[in-house]
């Protein structure tokens, strides 16, 4: 059945659909704007496993994109930690309310960013050296901590990446790969919760076009990207995620 939604609504929806895409194959970040929109046009625990479904889809386009740009060095760094967060964040969903849990990952995200911009900034650079083993461990933890209570990863994980000094096409490559297994790995936690629901996988499949047209775009303007360019949009794009979160 298809789900009764006001036509501002579906506007909305299909908006961030095509972000979704997007975001997938040119501008990691950019996806909190649909989270959050989700969110507000849906109910908080159904917008999540509904969303998780056409991330998936969009998972798939940026793969075949960037199948060869990955640093798989890096995925087997953050996998541990990783697997850490999302179970936390399967407890967290469980007992905490829609309002905090949008205000504990907008003050996280903004501690994020605020911590990459003065690592950026004062800390020296070796060439070719990825961020300390500590800081996988804990990005890991808090990237699979959001994603799993929200999708709101994108962030946490792009500053990971961006202090990791990835060109543009290594960044794009190893992020697809990251939230392609991660939102697998979500599944049977997300069925478990029961957030998919009929009604969100009907949705789903209305707006899964939108998605694909958003990755093919994406994929053309990533070929055009001015690496600082990229750099400044994933952080101003994390930073208004936040923001909203927080408000």
């Amino acid at each position: 059945m298809v789900p009764d939604l006001a036509v501002w609504a579906w506007l909305l929806l299909g908006l961030s659909a095509f972000v979704v895409g997007v975001s997938k194959t040119a501008i990691p970040g950019v996806n909190t704007l649909s989270v959050a929109v989700f969110a507000a046009v849906l109910p908080a625990r159904e917008s999540t496993g509904t969303l998780l479904v056409l991330l998936i889809v969009a998972d798939l386009f940026a793969i075949v994109s960037y199948r060869r740009d990955a640093n798989w060095r890096a995925l087997v760094r953050l996998a541990p930690a990783v697997l850490v967060g999302l179970v936390l964040g399967a407890v967290f969903l469980a007992v905490a309310n829609d309002e905090w849990v949008s205000r504990v990952i907008g003050v996280i995200l903004l501690a994020v960013v605020a911590f990459t911009l003065l690592r950026r900034r004062f800390a020296p650079v070796v060439a070719g050296a990825g961020p300390h083993p500590v800081a996988a461990a804990g990005y890991g933890t808090l990237g699979g901590f959001t994603t799993m209570v929200a999708n709101a990863a994108g962030p946490v994980m792009s500053m990971y990446f961006l202090a990791s000094r990835f060109a543009v096409k290594e960044f794009l490559g190893t992020a697809a790969w990251f939230f392609f297994l991660v939102n697998i790995a979500k599944l049977p936690f997300s069925i478990g919760l029961g957030i998919i629901t009929p009604a969100g996988l009907v949705l789903d499949a209305i707006l899964v076009p939108l998605v694909v047209v958003g990755a093919l775009l994406g994929r053309w303007w990533a070929n055009r990207l001015d690496q600082r360019l990229f750099e400044r949009l994933v952080i101003v794009f994390t930073i208004v995620g936040a923001v909203y979160l927080l408000f």
